[in-house]
């Protein structure tokens, strides 16, 4: 397995008293972890961890409207550790190894397992507030994932086109068979529910995961997740026309042509800024290499505004016309609908990285094609969009997506255990009174 190791004490400004409570389970091995340090924690959600070593507020800040409620008070055993790789992109801890992963285990276990893996090109912390608090406090044991690779320089890892992200559904798999072990070890049984669930690239993670390795879990909740097809729907499709408008080479109207909602253009700024010509270019970098070597080249920039600049030939990026290698590297990553599991997505009809009518719209008929629709139901989130955080800035024009997808996973853990179907899909309305920041009704 080796090197490996166990912290027996408490972390500083912890309660040393706290750890007494947490025998055998700080004692867990996790399986084929080339690495790993466990301590016993009087609180596990983020509230407590935030300025510790156990979360990283930098990588989920951004993600959570600032008044949502979090629930705290979760004692039990964290694990953070790593699996053999050869990259070294991340940087957490001082050990600059990728395949990074945390483990926590609550006190007052309720049976189940939550698996999910980073959105975006983030790391194993940036889902704690979103995903991890709110599992936690309802008993589940949780794990996450880097997904093998992270950071803007994420396309560097790997020999083939598509090897990054190849490496993500790998590593999930990994982490899934690992925790799945960790649980049993601790609790002394194995996990009784075991459910995948992510937002963005994780929403694809859970996807793939249903799709490939049923057989590792009992359900699903896929939050936005991402499009990948070879000869139908993926972002190198539309992201390239979203590049030319901010070159002043496209319209609103070739945006609209290319999937982007109408009433999502206060929207594109932010975008433009934070996200188009990031996301296109290093996507394009990881799947099609031969385009443009020069952009984004051996790194996608040392400063933020070089990382999130675009790549001015990426304006005229035509996805179909590129040679079939590089429809072949897609083809490894692929999503084909034929889902094994429960699973419930939900989308924001103002999502302006990931257009719903390009992804999620286009994934639930595909799913429906393969017969798989008695599995699936698909949310659309009225006045949603691809980052919570946003929400803040625009309170009049958005809604926090979270607590749907809370009551989505609610939803589905009721289908799966008690078999109450849940509700029908369709549009998700904004409720015209009430907390929208933290209630959320599916039906």
């Amino acid at each position: 397995m080796g090197s490996a190791s166990s912290a027996s004490s408490a972390p500083a400004g912890q309660s040393a008293s706290h750890a007494g409570t947490c025998a055998g389970q700080r004692d867990v091995r996790v399986p084929g972890a080339r690495h790993q340090t466990s301590a016993c924690l009087p609180d596990l959600t983020t509230s407590a961890l935030t300025g510790t070593r156990y979360t990283d507020r930098s990588d989920w800040i951004s993600l959570q409207a600032k008044d949502s409620k979090n629930p705290s008070g979760v004692p039990g055993v964290q694990v953070d550790g790593y699996f053999p790789d050869t990259s070294r992109l991340n940087a957490t801890h001082g050990w600059n190894h990728d395949s990074q992963f945390v483990i926590r285990l609550p006190e007052n276990w309720n049976g189940g397992l939550i698996v999910t893996g980073a959105p975006g090109v983030r790391k194993q912390y940036s889902l704690d507030s979103l995903i991890s608090d709110w599992v936690l406090a309802q008993g589940y044991a949780f794990a996450a994932t880097d997904k093998g690779n992270s950071g803007p320089d994420f396309y560097t890892d790997g020999t083939r086109p598509g090897d990054a992200i190849v490496e993500w559904n790998r590593r999930t798999t990994q982490l899934t068979r690992a925790a799945k072990s960790v649980v049993a070890q601790a609790y002394g049984k194995a996990p009784r529910r075991t459910y995948m669930t992510g937002i963005s690239n994780g929403g694809y993670l859970t996807r793939w995961q249903l799709e490939n390795h049923p057989e590792l879990y009992d359900g699903g909740v896929d939050w936005e997740g991402t499009l990948w097809t070879a000869r139908g729907a993926n972002i190198l499709r539309q992201l390239p026309t979203a590049v030319a408008r901010q070159e002043g080479e496209a319209t609103d109207d070739d945006m609209y042509r290319v999937g982007y909602a109408r009433g999502s253009e206060f929207l594109w700024p932010y975008h433009e800024k934070a996200y188009w010509g990031f996301t296109q270019k290093t996507y394009r970098a990881e799947l099609d290499p031969g385009y443009d070597r020069a952009c984004p080249g051996p790194s996608a920039g040392t400063t933020p505004e070089e990382i999130l600049a675009p790549c001015a030939s990426d304006a005229a990026y035509d996805y179909a016309d590129r040679p079939a290698s590089v429809h072949r590297a897609v083809e490894r990553i692929a999503l084909t609908g034929r889902i094994g599991r429960p699973m419930l997505t939900l989308h924001g009809d103002l999502d302006a990285l990931l257009p719903i009518a390009t992804d999620s719209d286009v994934y639930a008929d595909i799913v429906a094609e393969k017969n798989r629709d008695r599995l699936h139901r698909y949310y659309t989130v009225e006045d949603g969009t691809h980052v919570d955080s946003l929400y803040d800035t625009h309170p009049e024009r958005l809604r926090p997506m979270l607590p749907c997808y809370r009551s989505a996973l609610g939803a589905l853990t009721a289908w799966v255990e008690h078999g109450d179907a849940p509700p029908a899909g369709g549009t998700v309305e904004r409720p015209a009174t009430g907390d929208v920041v933290n209630t959320c009704s599916l039906d």
